[in-house]
């Protein structure tokens, strides 16, 4: 199978081009450097790469331009000079097949998820709940589960979080201490998750794995591009949607060991937001995501402006990396310069940490794996141009492609079955019709409820809405317990019913 052409050496011209090959794609991988020192190009051009191949990708659209690889580029006099520098014959445009995504439905497929599939972890750092408040979601969750109810949309998770409330002096008795404050707390975080559209994200159809890991009928990978220029404001729900997509190809796919390409590409932009106030479990949750996804055939390439956005753990486990320009202007950019120097396996013929700072635009310093998986000496590469637009796409492009997709049919309209709001509100419905029937009454001798001994008793004992007058007469009597009448009236009144005077 054919490497993936990553670029050119400038540092060593002679020794040629530099390549990714496709059996180490899944050894996962980083791109990073400053603004505007191409990072996205690099992308695009591996994901052409990877699409050529067979190779399924799933990347985020953060500023709109990653969607031109759904459209052919414009093979200019420039692009074919650089082209033929690195020793490309034959350079034309050519598109990308494409399947746009959008959490919101608009610039893409809908990507929906039921709340019982994100979880109560997922769910919590999306709500940006305590300790303590995420302690009352997980024993929400766990009733749900207990009781058959089904969590598709917020508002289940609404419904759920009523009854808890309704219940929730037995329910902190079998369950753990939940309070009305907590309750309360979680509520007012999914009117605010709902307030940034999230609410179109939970329902149904739920997105399959399969639609993300599609090939062309002539062999091609279908990239899977996801809107993310208005989702990566609300950075919590970008990121954690992102890993709860990781970890469900991390839970649903199969061992399958070293394969000659990986099965699909992951690439996680913008790395930096998933690791922000990150607590230690889910660090270590991602860390072993990471670690042991690649033996499921899936490679997860992480974006981001420096190096050490990504914890030391995880940056260990990228076997291949493309670093641009980092501006070593203030101590944090002096502190990445020196991470970035420091990952890279040494090339006598480059001072790395020098080069960092001097690398143009569409220049990186570039190191993959190679035969037995080691990996080569960093070469400083001139990256190879990608076929499609280098830009964004128009609304008319995008309706086209979005046109033929081949899963439009099957996410666009969303459906809402019966869950845990409709089942909750049917057994609310169901006690009320049951309280308010007529409660049964006590029949006279002649049979009749509405008889005269239905109404002695009545008289006697009084209704829901009247007392009677054994409690009139008893009230009155213990008012005036200290009188020898009342205590007659007292004797009298209960000897009457009990059998016998005194």
């Amino acid at each position: 199978m054919d490497p993936i052409l990553v670029g050119k050496s400038i540092t060593t011209p002679a020794s040629g081009q530099v390549h990714l090959l496709p059996q180490y794609g899944n050894r996962h991988g980083l791109v990073a450097g400053a603004t505007g020192t191409g990072k996205t190009v690099t992308l695009m051009t591996l994901a052409e790469g990877f699409s050529r191949i067979g190779v399924p990708v799933f990347m985020a659209d953060v500023k709109g331009d990653v969607a031109g690889l759904a459209v052919a580029g414009t093979a200019s006099d420039k692009l074919r000079e650089r082209a033929a520098a690195i020793g490309i014959d034959g350079y034309t445009a050519e598109a990308s097949p494409v399947v746009f995504w959008d959490l919101y439905g608009k610039l893409g497929h809908p990507v929906r998820a039921t709340v019982s599939e994100i979880g109560p972890t997922l769910l919590g750092r999306m709500l940006q709940l305590n300790d303590t408040q995420s302690g009352v979601l997980d024993i929400a969750f766990r009733i749900a589960d207990d009781r058959g109810l089904l969590l598709v949309d917020l508002d289940d998770l609404r419904a759920l979080l009523g009854l808890v409330a309704e219940e929730r002096k037995a329910i902190s008795a079998s369950y753990g201490l939940v309070s009305t404050q907590s309750i309360g707390a979680i509520q007012r975080a999914l009117l605010r998750l709902e307030g940034e559209g999230a609410k179109a994200f939970f329902g149904e159809p739920a997105l399959e794995l399969p639609d993300l890991m599609r090939t062309t009928p002539d062999g091609r990978g279908v990239i899977g591009i996801l809107a993310a220029d208005q989702l990566v404001l609300k950075p919590r729900l970008y990121s954690s949607f992102l890993l709860w997509l990781l970890s469900e190809l991390f839970e649903n796919l199969p061992e399958v060991g070293d394969l000659d390409k990986p099965k699909l590409v992951f690439v996680f932009d913008e790395a930096h937001l998933l690791f922000d106030d990150a607590p230690p479990a889910l660090r270590q949750r991602i860390e072993q995501v990471v670690r042991i996804i690649r033996s499921k055939g899936v490679g997860v390439y992480f974006c981001s402006q420096f190096p050490d956005d990504v914890p030391d753990e995880i940056l260990g486990q990228m076997g291949n990396r493309f670093q641009h320009a980092l501006r070593a202007f203030t101590p944090r950019d002096r502190k990445a310069v020196k991470t970035a120097a420091e990952t890279f396996v040494a090339n006598p013929a480059l001072d790395v940490a020098e080069t960092i700072g001097k690398l143009g635009v569409g220049e990186a310093l570039v190191s993959t794996l190679q035969a037995r998986g080691i990996p080569m000496p960093v070469e400083h590469t001139l990256v190879a141009p990608p076929r499609c637009r280098m830009g964004a796409i128009t609304e008319a492009e995008r309706m086209q492609v979005r046109a033929g997709s081949p899963v439009g049919a099957k996410y666009d309209k969303a459906v809402n079955r019966e869950s845990a709001a409709e089942m909750l509100a049917k057994k609310a419905e169901a006690a009320a019709a049951g309280a308010g029937s007529p409660a049964a009454k006590p029949t006279g001798n002649d049979g009749d409820g509405d008889g005269i001994g239905a109404r002695i008793s009545e008289w006697m004992w009084g209704t829901k809405r009247r007392q009677g007058a054994v409690e009139t007469m008893a009230k009155q009597a213990a008012r005036t317990v200290g009188s020898q009448i009342g205590r007659r009236i007292l004797r009298g009144v209960l000897g009457s019913f009990t059998g016998g005077s005194k």
